[in-house]
């Protein structure tokens, strides 16, 4: 993997996903009425079930396999992991990125590939929604929402691919001083409190989240009425899962290296920075 920018290749293959997991996202209902025991005729199987037929955005499409879902909602699903797959190891290094990579940092990687693309859509959605409200006069009632819901998700992908690049704020006063085995005992330290942290987040909540959230798929009760505590609330546990996972990986990978070799990314570029000075006119 090399320092060079990888094409268009880098803007498809995450665009593809995020279209996928968009639509098995929209149409999560389907897949818990298929999935999910519901008791037949009880209030919430008629809710979940309410609620597909008015979101629907393939309603003429009938269900496979006896179920709900319909062939697009399937396909979105099944392509979901094999892009994700081909995106990882297809991902190419950028100029700036941390370099001292393996290949399980691939996921990682990619998934701030995935963000770039939900930054970009976000915009997108935020020009749109000006445009139609303060040139034509007539806003939307899902632009501000969605917009909401795709940040969630930017604000919580974004963590891991910072836990991948070491970007996160961290303060060397006394650990810069310190022997490298009090550093190695440091970093196990940390690691050991965010793990404590995730697996208490993870067991005091779950239920709350998963069953009360996700199972119901709560709404956000509104004229576009999007599924955010429904998905972003679960996306919270599995994402300290994720980071907490990423930095163990950091911190096997890092154990034997010299610190300097981590901080060499904040080294100023020269060339970066002579291009800086040029394109501003500076000398």
């Amino acid at each position: 993997m090399s320092g060079k920018s990888g094409g268009l290749k880098e803007w498809i293959t995450p665009f593809l996903f995020v279209l996928c997991a968009g639509w098995a996202i929209w149409h999560t209902p389907a897949y818990l009425l298929d999935f999910w025991q519901y008791e037949e005729g009880s209030n919430l199987s008629n809710h979940i079930a309410e609620m597909h037929q008015r979101k629907d955005v393939s309603p003429n499409l009938p269900g496979l396999f006896g179920g709900v879902a319909d062939i697009i909602d399937w396909a979105a699903l099944l392509l979901m992991p094999i892009i994700f797959i081909i995106g990882a190891r297809t991902v190419v290094l950028a100029q700036m990125e941390f370099s001292l990579y393996s290949r399980i940092d691939r996921l990682a990687m990619f998934i701030g590939r995935i963000t770039m693309i939900l930054i970009i859509s976000m915009t997108l959605v935020m020009l749109y929604e000006v445009f139609l409200r303060y040139a034509i006069e007539a806003p939307t009632l899902w632009a501000n929402e969605l917009t909401l819901w795709i940040g969630g998700f930017v604000f919580l992908l974004s963590g891991i691919y910072a836990m991948q690049q070491r970007s996160h704020i961290r303060i060397f006063i006394l650990y810069d001083v310190l022997p490298r085995w009090a550093q190695h005992i440091c970093d196990a330290i940390w690691v050991a409190l965010l793990w404590f942290f995730m697996i208490c987040l993870i067991f005091g909540s779950y239920k709350q989240v998963f069953i009360n959230k996700f199972y119901k798929w709560q709404t956000f009760g509104t004229a576009f009425d999007p599924p955010i505590p429904a998905t972003i609330q679960p996306m919270i546990l599995i994402v300290i899962f994720l980071i907490s996972v990423q930095a163990l990986l950091n911190l096997i990978a890092d154990w034997g290296r010299d610190p300097s070799e981590l901080t060499e990314k904040d080294i100023v570029d020269q060339e970066e920075l002579e291009a800086i000075k040029k394109s501003i006119g500076a000398n």
